[in-house]
């Protein structure tokens, strides 16, 4: 018969397993290292994994192929289920089927501390205020439970080699996302981007790139993602030096205009 069912590119496809992660019936494995459809029947091609693929690996076509057996995909997922030791589909810290940590969603938030603890002292040493995984723009799932009412922190990945205290100046409290303006994928940045504000309430957004000129980059796709998205997200800058200071730091208009123009 003929009707919608995946395709999986697998030039393009990275097996990160997020595709796998979110499909409800087990229809996709990661085998050798690439994403794989099991079996035609258990696929119903409604597309939940197409929103979590970070390389546009997956498409909806249709074609003849074999008919969705709803029983049998249950009965799939069960035995995924078994085989993985984690639910398929599970927003929260799932375990990749590749087996693979780099892109496996987790919360890492820890207890808070009281100010004026020995934890705040310079002697103390440092902790990490890492409170998600993954950190990547590519790799991020735009629906991450740990989005959802955000205070995000997005910051050129070279900022946190330039500023000595980046972790308790900056990350505290915050989601942090990285990526480079200028060797990575601005456009899908930007797409992914405009997303993640559509779809989840974030609270705020502070950008922190570096003094050289393509840096700007960064606020601009998030300045534009922000306004693309229809949302008055409110948006932080910070500029860091290369020598690691902090050169200036100002709040702009929630709609992002402000960042867009290079004001």
């Amino acid at each position: 018969m003929k009707r919608k069912i995946v395709r999986i590119d697998e030039e393009k496809c990275n097996g990160c397993g997020l595709c796998a992660e979110a499909c409800a019936e087990g229809a996709i494995r990661i085998v050798d290292g690439k994403a794989k459809l099991v079996s035609e029947s258990y696929c119903d091609g409604l597309g939940a994994c197409l929103g979590e693929c970070p390389e546009g690996a997956i498409i909806i076509e249709e074609r003849e192929a074999a008919e969705f057996d709803e029983k049998a995909a249950k009965e799939n997922s069960k035995n995924e289920q078994k085989r993985s030791g984690v639910p398929t589909a599970l927003p929260a810290a799932p375990t990749l089927p590749c087996g693979c940590p780099g892109s496996k969603v987790q919360d890492l938030k820890r207890p808070a501390q009281a100010r004026g603890s020995c934890e705040e002292s310079e002697a103390a040493p440092l902790r990490s205020r890492l409170s998600n995984w993954p950190v990547q723009i590519k790799l991020l799932p735009v629906s991450a439970p740990f989005l959802q009412g955000a205070r995000l922190l997005i910051a050129a990945d070279c900022a946190p080699f330039a500023y000595a205290d980046f972790h308790r100046r900056f990350m505290t409290d915050r989601v942090v996302l990285i990526g480079c303006p200028k060797l990575d994928d601005a456009a899908l940045y930007q797409e992914k981007l405009t997303e993640v504000f559509q779809r989840n309430d974030i609270a705020e957004v502070e950008v922190v790139y570096m003094e050289v000129p393509c840096c700007f980059g960064l606020v601009r796709l998030v300045s534009s993602a922000i306004k693309e998205s229809g949302k008055p997200v409110p948006l932080m800058l910070t500029k860091l030096a290369i020598r690691g200071e902090e050169l200036e730091s100002r709040e702009i208009c929630g709609c992002g205009c402000e960042a867009e123009a290079g004001l």
